[in-house]
């Protein structure tokens, strides 16, 4: 018997896989705190080959939970902060002359990575903004006519402020609907803020993770066992129909202009069955529908203005939707 495959058998086991990934939460916890359904949706969006889109204030940890994801995963990560001045190939990398041979080389961009950190993607026009697609599409970069692969895994966590719109680019409808997830980073909790400081106080440094105790507990064999056992979670006809009758229902709402798109019943029912395995559970319930509803779908629908100004959110509406939509039995 081949002993490379003797050892390669127990990151390839679903069972280990999942063990592993739930002891991400743990282990970013060492880090960061207080932001478990965050790191939930970033697994999700790894399991799914999918990207996050992730809002919230200044302050709220959004790049550390990123770092220490990394690190739990013993992944690359770059993280590039969007400016009015970025250029598509400060992105996805360029060719370069190099004299002593008289020819162009391809030097990579940031891009090139395993969890891609996007920092304010919305304060770059949208010439920059679209340089994103065919990575987060296609997974691969075209360069003077030559595509090149990106990277297993590969995931783009996308920050924005959602207060502070002077001097932004907002993210088109097209785009948007690139992203997966849209996770909401809230405030900490009175508790969990004097836990962060008293984490400071005792010397706890942002920037040395090592320092903090954060490890890697997975690695890209258990991320590739996990999505093969996700794939082959069961789905019934009256959880797709389930789903596509929560879709069609946002496209019929008064308060909306615009509702999912068929990619979006594609990314609800994938997200289900993310959830669905890491819960323990080979098939699919109503429930798992229900818990991951609002981040695959709160950024894929558009408000009528007049919605807006009486207080309406996406939020609103999806939840609406899915106390009207009938749940199989």
């Amino acid at each position: 018997m081949d002993p490379t495959t003797d050892n390669a058998a127990p990151t390839g086991d679903p069972a280990a896989a999942r063990a592993a990934l739930e002891a991400l939460r743990a282990e970013i916890a060492k880090a960061v705190v207080g932001q478990d359904p965050a790191v939930t949706g970033l697994v999700v969006a790894l399991l799914c080959r999918g990207h996050v889109l992730l809002e919230g204030v200044p302050g709220v940890a959004k790049t550390l939970l990123i770092r220490s994801l990394a690190a739990a995963l013993e992944l690359d990560t770059k993280r590039v902060q969007f400016t009015p001045d970025l250029m598509p190939s400060d992105v996805t990398g360029s060719l370069v002359y190099d004299a002593r041979t008289a020819e162009f080389s391809f030097q990579p961009g940031p891009v090139f990575t395993n969890l891609l950190l996007a920092d304010e993607i919305n304060r770059t026009p949208p010439k920059t903004q679209s340089s994103l697609l065919e990575a987060m599409e296609e997974r691969q970069v075209t360069v003077d006519g030559t595509p090149r692969a990106l990277p297993d895994p590969f995931l783009v966590a996308a920050t924005q402020n959602p207060v502070e719109y002077e001097g932004t680019y907002p993210l088109p409808e097209a785009q948007l609907d690139r992203f997966l997830l849209k996770l909401t980073i809230p405030l900490p909790s009175r508790q969990d803020e004097i836990d962060v400081l008293t984490r400071h106080a005792e010397g706890f440094d942002p920037r040395d993770l090592r320092a903090a105790g954060v490890r890697p507990v997975a690695t890209a064999a258990d991320l590739e066992a996990a999505r093969r056992a996700v794939a082959a979670t069961t789905v019934s006809p009256e959880i797709t129909a389930y789903v596509v009758d929560i879709c069609r229902a946002t496209r019929e709402s008064p308060s909306l202009t615009l509702g999912v798109s068929p990619r979006g019943a594609t990314a609800l029912l994938a997200t289900a069955r993310a959830w669905a395995w890491l819960t323990g559970r080979d098939y699919v319930i109503p429930d798992d529908v229900k818990a991951l509803a609002l981040p695959t779908l709160r950024h894929r629908i558009q408000l009528r203005p007049e919605a807006e100004m009486e207080s309406v959110t996406a939020d609103s509406v999806i939840t609406a939707v899915l106390s009207h939509v009938p749940v199989p039995r």
